[in-house]
């Protein structure tokens, strides 16, 4: 279920289904990461380079070798893809993968490109290759960031600058040209925060976005920009992150997605994947975040959608555990054919230490465009710690606009109460408010 901040009337927002993902076209690996050229969907799949046609169909148009995530990127007449710590260039023009074989390029862990430079890194040196000639580097023309001796973990452009990414700062760098190295650090525009992993940082809200933190600080979540950082995890996400090694946040991928007002930033992680709402965090003047899985238990588990292009009218996505490529299908809840599980629950009913009785509890839904699915509702008294017996409701057929649907003689409380509903995304709901008939006890 997802949160949207917009006044409907009955209450200041409401709940929709999460998007339902059907199938886009079966690939010939793991999805590594994608990018729209020219309104043509390239990707990686596996260790191939591909294109993705709207029917489709893939073309596989060169060997990139490796796992794991690839960094993508474009200039005028070639896409730079940086795979297995090589960086490769792939001719628009020719349609031939060949890849810089210049001893002075060094290892490639992330790549980017701007002003005609492709530039790379090595985790210690920023490296550019030359504008005449992209498969060529002169050694002289190396450039590092060194405010701090810590490690360069990524690369990212937004408004023509480059930034430096370093594990605990964040520099940037404008394109002077000149003889030597073509960057010039911008002073007093050092963050004094990094991020995690090569690609655990993106553009978003035009600012960067970024898992990582300062010196002697825990990984948290941040939007940075001109020398200042925000924060915008919350205290329970610090939490999920901090139950994660280092190791494993930096193989985390987190980027970005605008689509129907919504502003979102994506945090895939191994158990799910965490998104923020910019739109309606800004509305509401606190952050928001909910969950996105695709399991269809209590578990949930990964959310089997990222690296999203938007390509052919559609957003195109793979994932990292299957040979499939998605597009959204807002219709339906589903992902790939299994419905998967939902659940949200409400704040704390608080009656200043007094007890209550709970005679009806009606969730205000639009009804009668789903199958008569079932859903359930629990509640607990002692903050989550136990849950009651879950109670169980029919949603009503296709067509049954009017259903009601509400649970009679719900129980009690002394002091408090967390109500809880839950279902599956056959259960295709939108929900406007929760209504409560309780009787306090004095």
């Amino acid at each position: 279920m997802v949160p949207v901040a917009k006044s409907t009337g009955v209450s200041d927002g409401y709940l929709k289904p999460g998007e339902g993902i059907v199938l886009f076209a079966e690939t010939i690996g793991e999805d590594r990461g994608g990018i729209n050229v020219d309104g043509s969907c390239y990707r990686v799949a596996g260790t191939k380079l591909i294109r993705v046609t709207d029917a489709g169909i893939q073309v596989i148009l060169g060997d990139v070798g490796g796992t794991g995530q690839v960094s993508l990127c474009r200039s005028f007449d070639y896409l730079g893809i940086c795979s297995n710590g090589n960086l490769f260039l792939f001719n628009l023009g020719t349609q031939i993968l060949s890849q810089v074989t210049d001893i002075d390029l060094g290892v490639s862990k992330y790549a980017t490109q701007l002003g005609g430079y492709f530039i790379s890194t090595d985790g210690e040196f920023v490296v550019t290759t030359d504008l005449s000639d992209p498969f060529s580097v002169n050694p002289l023309k190396y450039g590092a960031s060194e405010v701090l001796p810590d490690p360069i973990t990524s690369l990212q452009v937004l408004r023509d600058v480059l930034y430096v990414v370093n594990r605990y700062g964040i520099e940037q760098f404008q394109n002077i040209g000149g003889q030597f190295f073509p960057f010039q650090r911008v002073d007093g525009a050092y963050i004094n925060r990094g991020a995690i992993g090569p690609n655990a940082c993106c553009v978003f809200e035009e600012r960067l976005a970024f898992i990582g933190g300062g010196v002697n600080e825990p990984p948290a979540v941040w939007l940075g920009l001109n020398a200042q950082t925000a924060k915008i995890s919350t205290r329970e996400i610090d939490i999920l992150l901090q139950g994660f090694t280092e190791e494993e946040l930096a193989n985390v991928l987190i980027e970005s997605r605008i689509d129907r007002d919504q502003r979102l930033l994506y945090v895939h992680l191994p158990t799910g994947t965490m998104v923020y709402d910019a739109s309606t965090s800004a509305l509401v003047g606190s952050p928001i975040w909910y969950k996105l899985s695709s399991g269809s238990d209590k578990d949930c588990g990964a959310y089997l959608a990222r690296n999203f292009v938007w390509c052919y009218d559609k957003w195109i996505f793979g994932n990292n555990l299957d040979n499939r490529l998605g597009t959204f299908d807002y219709m339906i809840g589903s992902h790939f054919g299994n419905h998967v599980f939902w659940t949200f629950q409400t704040p704390i009913v608080y009656n200043e230490s007094r007890g209550a009785l709970f005679h009806e509890l009606e969730l205000m839904c639009i009804t009668g465009v789903s199958e008569d699915a079932t859903i359930w509702t629990d509640y607990s008294n002692d903050q989550g710690v136990t849950w009651s017996n879950p109670k169980a409701r029919k949603i009503g057929k296709y067509g049954q606009r009017e259903k009601r649907i509400n649970w009679l003689q719900c129980g009690n409380m002394n002091e408090r109460r967390i109500q809880r509903f839950s279902g599956m995304s056959d259960s295709h709901l939108t929900i406007s408010c929760l209504e409560a008939r309780i009787e306090p006890l004095s």
